[in-house]
């Protein structure tokens, strides 16, 4: 015979308990259709692989700033010579200060500073400051096309929060904010990913082709073989009627 299965009155006969969709069902479907889950993974993959090689590089520049308290002129910076309830309350207010490096404030002295033609809202698109877990140091990146740039705006984000931490808290009980650690830049783009936008265009591909396949099996209104139409009526064949081919008329052919 020359049809092909249809999946639902194969499910149905699963319902019933008459028979249930193997995995050797499943491989013949992907076999028969093997061409259209290529063919869907070869472009996702084209389309993911391009996309990504259209996009702009970016270099991630970070630094590290440490948030301490002074008490009776003496620093509470180090964790050595602080309690439980203070060493609380500084990584509480550490991640408080994470949010202030992040403000309009900040963004708008950095441009100042370094004599920059953006405005402060696409500066801190790039820029982002998170509080290192369970610590009083917060690790400020930005993202930029050119390395260098990206670790001037890193140096000098750090070196304006930690001035107008000084200024606004001037007083005993004042908050400090210390440049730990020097900028330091990726010597290789943290941007666009290829290798993981072309794995991720071969899944998705690969995923969209399987489930295409099964739809236009569902959709197909013709059986394969014997077999398949026994294992889903759960009745046995009594025969099967050859095709036939009526026979030309040759002597209407001649007139």
């Amino acid at each position: 015979m020359s049809h092909e299965p249809r999946l639902d009155a194969l499910s149905r006969g699963a319902h019933e308990g008459d028979y249930i969709l193997s995995l050797a069902d499943i491989l013949r479907v992907l076999l028969r259709r093997w061409w259209i889950i290529a063919l869907f993974t070869i472009a996702t993959l084209g389309v993911a692989v391009g996309y990504s090689y259209f996009q702009t590089p970016k270099y991630e520049a970070s630094t590290t700033i440490l948030i301490g308290q002074t008490q009776n002129n003496t620093s509470t910076s180090s964790t050595s010579n602080l309690s439980a309830s203070d060493l609380q309350g500084l990584q509480t207010l550490t991640t408080t200060m994470a949010a202030a490096i992040t403000s309009d404030r900040i963004a708008a002295a950095v441009i100042q500073d370094l004599n920059l033609s953006i405005a402060p809202e696409d500066l801190l698109k790039n820029l982002s400051a998170q509080q290192v877990p369970e610590t009083q140091f917060i690790q400020i990146t930005y993202q930029s096309a050119h390395p260098e740039m990206a670790k001037r705006v890193v140096d000098d984000t750090g070196h304006q929060f930690s001035s107008q931490v000084s200024e606004i808290s001037p007083n005993a009980s004042g908050v400090t904010a210390t440049i730990w650690d020097k900028a330091a830049v990726s010597e290789e783009p943290v941007s666009p990913n290829r290798s993981r936008d072309a794995l991720l265009g071969f899944a998705v591909g690969a995923m969209l082709g399987v489930l295409l396949s099964f739809l236009l099996e569902n959709l197909d209104k013709g059986w394969r073989s014997i077999e398949e139409i026994e294992r889903a009526s759960g009745l046995p064949a009594l025969g099967v009627i050859p095709k036939f081919d009526p026979p030309r008329d040759k002597s209407r052919k001649r007139g």
